[in-house]
């Protein structure tokens, strides 16, 4: 057998032996499925200050009860996948829809889990009458009464808002490595606009800034990273408020060596600049891509559950980190099977759960990099 092969082999059965012994309940609820008892909550292994949660849909909450179960018996904070963006909660400029982000929050109340609330400004799902109806006469009015409204709805029962998302894109050009979105169009400090209205409509929920490609050790990676910290140390000096920075972690595994898709110092003392800011952190929407993997499913398995393991073990050990969420529990409703998809055609491994919510290897690494996390 190869190395490399017998590697991820021996790594797969180490792992497949730590799940199999894994206590059978953790958390979990009296009434959890018999599909689900092999496996244990994440959040019966959290150190004490971080939570553990996932991104979740209002539809499959209400249609697909074995998914609401596995939710409920793992998590302890919910962000909504899309259901609080701006085009899905303000159809229309004078009107909000609540119905699905009101299933979400509820459900997450009832369940005794803290909620995320994601996002009040993004350059992506926003509403068809955006491009038409705001302009630069009328943006602040827009955004500060999407911001008051939504906010002033869920006020006090948010744990952190992603105030503004993706906001850096080193690549257009611009100042400050500020992306040319249609909000820094029509509005170009509305960064600034979008944080105080948010402090003033829910004063204690936590205000992050949310980006992704921040991990890598390869050059590009680094320009962001500095252009986000640019960014978070400017709204400082202007006396903007900001609580957090979200880390998205959208990661990928990688056949053969590759800056891009390694984590470890870089990354380590750019969590350290944020710490030093006195902002907190988070691991806000983390899975591991294995569209550069073989299709066999045992070595892409043991490659994702690498990457889980070694980028767990780096980011979780900054004790400024307060949360670790997953883009997703099931690999069955993964986003990626859709965007950035394999070019096989095979679904995406990428989530602690396979798409019958069994647990893989990638649970495992999750688990035990949760108990190894110190104390917050």
């Amino acid at each position: 057998m190869p190395r490399s092969t017998r590697r991820h082999f021996l790594a797969q059965s180490a792992a497949a032996a730590t799940i199999a012994a894994l206590p059978i309940r953790g958390l979990a609820q009296d009434s959890a499925p018999a599909t689900l008892k092999s496996a244990v909550a994440p959040q019966s292994a959290v150190t004490p200050g971080l939570r553990v949660g996932c991104c979740v849909a209002a539809r499959l909450l209400r249609d697909d009860p074995a998914y609401a179960a596995l939710v409920k018996q793992q998590m302890n904070i919910l962000v909504a996948e899309n259901e609080f963006k701006f085009g899905p909660i303000h159809p229309q400029p004078t009107a909000f829809f609540f119905d699905d982000a009101d299933t979400i929050i509820n459900f997450a109340e009832h369940n005794g889990m803290k909620m995320r609330g994601h996002n009040f400004v993004w350059h992506r799902a926003l509403p068809p009458w955006f491009a038409t109806y705001v302009t630069p006469a009328n943006a602040e009015q827009v955004l500060v009464n999407h911001i008051e409204t939504v906010a002033g709805r869920y006020k006090f029962r948010i744990h952190s808002w992603d105030v503004v998302n993706e906001a850096i894109q080193v690549s257009d050009g611009l100042p400050n490595g500020m992306r040319n979105s249609p909000w820094q169009k029509v509005l170009p400090n509305y960064i600034d606009i979008a944080y105080r209205t948010a402090r003033k409509a829910d004063p204690h929920a936590l205000l992050t800034y949310n980006d992704y490609d921040i991990e890598g050790e390869d050059e590009a990676s680094s320009a962001k990273r500095g252009a986000v910290l640019a960014l978070v140390r400017g709204m400082q000096q202007r006396g903007v408020p900001i609580d957090a920075v979200g880390i998205q972690s959208h990661l990928s595994a990688s056949p053969t060596p590759n800056p891009k898709y390694t984590y470890g110092p870089k990354l380590e003392q750019f969590q350290k600049d944020v710490q030093s800011l006195g902002l907190k952190m988070m691991l806000t929407e983390m899975d591991v891509n294995d569209r550069y993997l073989p299709a066999d499913i045992p070595t892409r398995d043991a490659a994702v559950a690498d990457v889980y393991t070694s980028y767990l073990r780096t980011a979780l050990a900054n004790p400024a980190v307060i949360a670790l969420l997953t883009w997703g529990i099931t690999d069955k409703y993964t986003w990626l099977n859709h965007e950035g998809s394999r070019k096989d055609g095979q679904p995406e491994r990428c989530l602690p759960f396979d798409a019958d919510l069994k647990p893989k290897p990638a649970f495992s690494s999750e688990y035990i990099a949760l108990r190894a996390a110190a104390r917050r």
